[in-house]
């Protein structure tokens, strides 16, 4: 594995970027630098999200641009007001300890009369939207006239959102002896138009297949209806205590209005819209970068730049038009090497867009379902209690205080009290998800076929004599199955709840067992009973398949006085 002293940095970079913690450069970094670094080429550097590009073009600018000369020497261009800072900020930290530079970052939404000021005073390498530039070009505040390195970063995206035309102006007004240095997640149609228009003979550096993502992220998708979605995305979160993610939507209406919502149901989550104010932009993005705030809502323009660690899951609830939005969407999370998730919340009618990105990017998607209310009181549990082992209790402090605490609690036994810490957190959840219903969407089980032939279903229909009525749901009548049949909820298709029975769809070779092991078992004072019904198979065609049964037998009193169980 190469250092960075390897790559031809100078020794005081390298120490300076040390102390930042940077020990060994990234893929890309390792291909970049010492090419940058000659400064007579340019360059088509193409890397996902998160592979630490800044630093790749960075740090070879922080070497070229000479300390002494006030001069405007290196330009980079980012499609976002939050990326643009970021660069700065990133650059100023590696030279804080190696070069006394000027750095400027101009974007819409501040106030352009301190930016032109900044800039007269001497901005030796200016980072900036193509707006605001094109703004001071035309006050002739910025002469690029000196230029000699030119960085396009994120270059797809800027694309997306439509400065091709702002970016020609101003490449037009920079030197033909500058140095263009272009990097990008992809690679359409459009960014080849600009290699070939402004750069000569570029060096292309690619790190990872193309098209291919970040191999650290974990593509997932869960299928409900439209109208579900919000909800979906509550029962995810409260499943995942330690959840730290984006959310994305389609439009700042939405984003809002999810943002909204999850506020008023006790989300610590907040909204990132084109609509907000630079101060509210700021203010939002340090309390997410700060981790004060767990959820940020976001549309896929307001998330571009937001380069924040840890970053746990990112959620689609809104699957995008564009394979290059979800590419940016998605890497937001999995940074710097760490692992990370991506699901998409989605409908019937996005199943097709999930599989054109799965043959994009050459990755399959993981289908998992949305967790059942028993499911998620459980975890929020075992997250209260994995809290509790894991305080740190100051001893010394607290010593004082714990008398009138054990005396306060004298009566209660110790299983008492964990039941009743336990429950401050618990009930809630207990509450909400009490009569939960499923929200998973499609969940026929294809069941093991004959001869490994998939045109007949051989799984069984069962008969309980549980519903509703009996305080039951599908993801506890699921649980009741799984824990007294004593098999995995694989084995276990569609569940058919009624009020004073059900049906459930098993896999051939487990209902035996299950029909066994459920004999003596009781529900709420009720002996429970099973009942094997008899599939009627039919053959499919190649586009639908559907189970057909037809009930055998008639059921005499299950506890309640009928004359036959009813029809479906």
């Amino acid at each position: 594995m190469k250092s960075f002293e390897s790559l031809g940095l100078s020794g005081q970079l390298v120490e300076s970027i040390r102390q930042l913690g940077f020990e060994t450069p990234t893929p890309i970094q390792e291909k970049a630098i010492p090419t940058l670094l000659e400064g007579t080429t340019d360059l088509v550097g193409l890397a996902q999200t998160g592979t630490g590009k800044t630093a790749a073009f960075g740090l070879p600018l922080l070497e070229l641009v000479e300390e002494n000369n006030r001069a405007t020497q290196a330009l980079v261009i980012a499609p976002t007001r939050e990326l643009s800072v970021q660069i700065t900020n990133d650059l100023e930290r590696f030279s804080a300890a190696y070069k006394k530079l000027n750095i400027v970052t101009v974007y819409g939404g501040a106030s352009i009369r301190e930016q032109i000021i900044k800039v007269k005073r001497g901005a030796q390498i200016i980072v900036a939207t193509p707006g605001r530039l094109i703004d001071l070009l035309s006050r002739k505040v910025v002469d690029l006239a000196s230029v000699r390195y030119v960085v396009l970063d994120e270059a797809d995206e800027m694309l997306n959102m439509g400065f091709k035309e702002d970016i020609d102006e101003i490449l037009s007004t920079t030197p033909d002896t500058k140095k263009v240095w272009l990097f990008s997640a992809t690679m359409p149609r459009e960014v080849r138009e600009i290699a070939s228009n402004y750069m000569h003979n570029p060096e292309e550096l690619s790190v990872g297949e193309r098209n291919r993502g970040n191999e650290n992220i974990d593509h997932q998708y869960i299928l409900v209806d439209d109208r579900d979605k919000y909800l979906a995305l509550k029962r995810f979160v409260d499943n995942t205590p330690d959840i730290f993610g984006v959310i994305f939507c389609r439009t700042k209406i939405d984003t809002q209005k999810v943002a909204e919502h999850l506020i008023k149901d006790g989300y610590n989550a907040d909204a990132l819209h084109g609509d907000l104010s630079q101060q509210q932009r700021d203010r939002v993005m340090k309390s997410f970068r700060n981790k004060t705030l767990q959820l940020l809502v976001a549309t896929d323009v307001a998330a571009r730049g937001i380069d924040v660690e840890n970053v746990t899951h990112v959620i689609h609830l809104n699957m995008p038009d564009e394979m290059e939005f979800y590419t940016h969407r998605s890497g937001r999370t999995a940074r710097a090497g760490k692992k990370g998730i991506s699901l998409a919340i989605i409908s019937k009618k996005e199943i097709g867009r999930v599989q054109q990105i799965e043959r994009s990017l050459k990755r399959k998607f993981t289908k998992v379902m949305v967790p059942t209310g028993d499911e998620v009181c459980q975890n929020k549990l075992l997250a209260l209690v994995h809290k509790v082992k894991q305080v740190e209790v100051n001893e010394e402090e607290i010593d004082s205080f714990l008398p009138e605490v054990y005396h306060e609690l004298r009566d209660l036994s110790k299983e008492d009290i964990i039941k009743r810490f336990a429950s401050i957190e618990f009930n809630r959840f207990l509450e909400y998800y009490r009569d939960a219903r499923d929200l998973n969407k499609g969940e026929r089980k294809n069941f093991e076929m004959p001869d490994g032939d998939d045109r007949y279903l051989t799984g069984d229909r069962v008969f309980i004599n549980v519903g509703k009525m009996d305080g039951l749901e599908k993801g506890s009548l699921l649980d009741l199955l799984c824990d007294f049949g004593e098999v995995d909820k694989k084995a276990i298709g569609k569940i058919d709840l009624k009020g004073a029975y059900s049906f459930f769809e098993i896999e051939k070779k487990f209902t035996e067992q299950v029909l066994k092991n459920f004999d003596g078992v009781e529900v709420r004072g009720r002996k429970v009973r099973l009942e094997l019904t008899q599939p009627h198979v039919k053959k499919y065609s190649e586009k639908k398949k559907e189970r057909f049964y037809s009930a055998k037998g008639k059921h005499s009193d299950y506890g309640r006085k009928t004359k036959g169980r009813p029809s479906r």
